[in-house]
């Protein structure tokens, strides 16, 4: 036991040191502040001229954000514009010194993933729920965000996330591929995202989620979420948390959409409270015709609110989907709540859990029978 927590302590100290020395890091963060610009965005954070207090901090349930902190095409001030098909992707001076971030820190952060995965071949039960594994993600998430002045700012029940001992279901809103690390700098190893399988293939980021065990589903395949369900409730039984984006997908201007069916039937099935989660304002920083930040997301600007849990004793999946769409909106800026109510797919829970428990059930029979 004494080894394993040696390796353990050892290999994270050796990606945390690499990552730091690779990025240069410095403690006062000086290398970020040559490359970060004053917009609309830093402005509106500012208090009374102080640059470290923000008015965010003490925002009641009823005090929503009513200015919208969305750039216009001309103050991104795009230096690049790659086009896709009929899509377009922009980079600016801001994403460019982004992009410079994710280049010198992408590496060393593989090489970590590949160290630890390494010891776990080599020493067994080194490392079974892939936790050190994932650690790797959040130190790089904590190292990427504060080199590119976009620290988020938690707010709610922290204590109790740090606190927490056992499995729960996290869900976030998703405006923005930021939310991905903005997630990983909040919540501590071990969890598991439910993820769509197509980001196995992004560099680093698809390397964590299939060496770390998550979750991959395919959107329009049956058979992926009914698996998804069954891999689900199986971490959750162990006692790992989960954590998912009830929209199943990004939202393309950060407005609030409907929520996927079957999510909520984890927490049902197996009894484990659903931590709403509330991201604001990433799709701001990171919009969705955006290659990589176009803006500095700190002073308070990226806001992360953990909700109360939500128990699901004697509630449906569609009562416990409408308080944490109650939670998200009681916290998301004006500009990014919907157009419409938010609903469920109340068919695609139905559907889905009853296969899984169909499949459960004619498991169970033939290991009895067999016995």
């Amino acid at each position: 036991m004494m080894t394993k927590n040696r390796n353990v302590k050892a290999s994270t100290a050796l990606l945390a040191a690499a990552l730091m020395l690779s990025a240069g890091i410095s403690s006062n963060g000086a290398a970020v502040s040559a490359f970060t610009t004053t917009t609309p965005l830093q402005r509106t954070a500012m208090v009374a001229g102080n640059r470290k207090s923000t008015t965010f901090v003490s925002q009641s349930s009823s005090s929503i954000q009513e200015k919208s902190l969305v750039l216009t095409d001309e103050e991104v001030s795009p230096i690049v514009r790659l086009k896709k098909g009929e899509k377009e992707k922009v980079v600016n001076a801001f994403g460019a010194w982004c992009a410079i971030v994710s280049i010198l820190t992408g590496p060393p952060w593989a090489l970590a993933m590949a160290i630890v995965n390494a010891l776990a071949d080599k020493y067994e039960d080194f490392d079974p729920n892939r936790a050190v594994y994932d650690y790797t993600g959040k130190v790089w998430s904590r190292v990427f965000l504060s080199l590119i002045s976009s620290y988020p700012e938690i707010t709610g029940d922290v204590k109790g996330l740090k606190e927490r001992d056992g499995a729960c279901l996290y869900v976030a809103n998703h405006a923005s591929w930021l939310d991905i690390p903005v997630i990983c700098t909040v919540l501590d190893p071990v969890f598991k995202f439910i993820s769509k399988a197509e980001l196995s293939g992004v560099p680093c980021i698809g390397q964590q989620l299939t060496g770390g065990h998550h979750i991959l589903i395919e959107r329009d395949d049956r058979r992926s979420q009914l698996r998804t369900f069954k891999e689900g409730v199986k971490w959750l039984k162990s006692g790992v948390p989960l954590m998912a984006f009830p929209e199943g997908k990004r939202s393309q201007d950060g407005k609030l959409m409907d929520f996927k069916g079957g999510m909520f039937s984890l927490a049902v099935k197996v009894g484990v409270p659903v931590v709403p989660i509330t991201l604001s304002n990433t799709h701001a920083v990171m919009p969705s015709n955006a290659l990589f930040p176009v803006q500095s997301g700190g002073d308070g600007v990226l806001r992360v609110h953990v909700h109360d849990p939500i128990y699901p004793e004697g509630k449906t999946d569609s009562e416990i989907a409408d308080e944490v769409r109650k939670a998200f909106m009681s916290k998301l800026p004006a500009d990014q709540q919907p157009v419409e109510p938010v609903v469920v797919e109340e068919e695609a829970i139905s559907e889905i859990v009853a296969d899984a428990i169909i499949s459960e059930n004619n498991s169970t029979g033939k290991k009895v029978a067999t016995s």
